[in-house]
């Protein structure tokens, strides 16, 4: 089986090229694409003709998107890539809007074409951030920002394209890899001895490493039943905030390291206006996840585990 990644360096691009490899031949492209050389010497190439041009990987690229999937005919693409600079977007709409509103419909058009399954990631952004029930799938959509508006035309492009299609919203997303809310924490804790911290938005820290694990567990559903198809709810089990989540960071890391300089002696809980941004931020990020875990039979853990995995790993 072929599977196309794109995005494979962000934070759940880099844990799905892992999770991906046990179901069968992983071509992963980041923006940079590969060369036809590069390509075709790769073990998911035998048995497909030569190519004259290379594999796209960047997601403004419409025409080389198109390209690429039916040059690869994969059994299974995952779309890992996306605009995520929540403020930026504000200002540059055009851009958020190619990438991850043009670039799903013509990946999902192409995955059409070729009888491939495609696999999207989109987010909690979709909704207005009101109330403070868990949101389920079929709750009316209304973004606060561009970034939450861009996903959600994303989603409708994949819905009116494609009948195989997993597009899984998430929220709160954090990685070993590269920048996070704790290692941001886990800094200002060393340095200063008071930290504000945001205590009137929730929702839950949701592990890159989950993501991709659930990732790979609902393809081999979906490739084995055929059924299973829509749009689900996937982050970890519970609930916080902001200043929650810096807490239990500053506590555990107490624990794991008690030696080391911590300087922080007050987190003091503050609103959403303490921090003006250029983007709406939503008070209510809370997913509902029983459509999932009932559909593809999976148990999600609290959010705390992966939290305190990803201390251990990094201090």
């Amino acid at each position: 089986m072929r599977i196309l990644l794109l995005g494979k360096n962000g934070q759940v691009g880099w844990e799905l090229q892992r999770s991906l490899a046990p179901l069968g031949h992983v071509i992963a492209l980041d923006r940079e694409g590969l060369t036809p050389q590069q390509a075709t010497h790769l073990p998911a190439w035998q048995g497909l003709p030569l190519l004259d041009q290379p594999l796209c990987g960047d997601l403004t690229d419409l025409a080389g998107l198109a390209r690429t999937v039916h040059a690869l005919r994969p059994h299974v693409i995952v779309n890992a890539a996306a605009y995520t600079a929540v403020d930026k977007a504000e200002s540059d709409v055009a851009l958020a809007r190619r990438i991850n509103d043009e670039a799903p419909g013509v990946l999902a058009q192409a995955a059409h074409a070729v009888g491939a399954w495609l696999v999207h990631y989109s987010t909690d952004y979709v909704f207005n951030g009101s109330g403070h029930t868990p949101w389920q799938e079929g709750d009316a959509t209304g973004p606060l920002n561009a970034y939450g508006l861009t996903k959600l035309e994303g989603e409708q492009r994949i819905l009116q394209a494609g009948r195989q299609h997993l597009i899984l919203r998430t929220s709160w997303v954090y990685a070993a890899r590269g920048g996070n809310f704790a290692k941001t924490m886990l800094r200002l804790a060393r340095e200063r001895e008071r930290l504000t911290v945001i205590a009137d938005q929730f929702g839950a820290p949701t592990g890159a490493e989950l993501i991709a694990d659930v990732t790979a567990h609902c393809i081999r559903h979906l490739l084995h039943t055929g059924e299973g198809q829509g749009t689900y709810h996937l982050a970890a089990a519970g609930e916080t905030t902001w200043h929650g989540y810096a807490n239990h960071v500053i506590a555990q890391a107490r624990r794991l390291r008690p030696e080391a300089d911590w300087t922080v002696q007050d987190v003091a809980p503050v609103p959403t206006s303490a921090f003006p941004t250029s983007a709406r931020r939503p008070h209510n990020s809370r997913l509902n996840t029983t459509l999932l875990q009932a559909t593809f039979g999976l148990h999600l853990p609290p959010w705390q585990q992966g939290v305190d995995r990803l201390l251990a790993e990094i201090l």
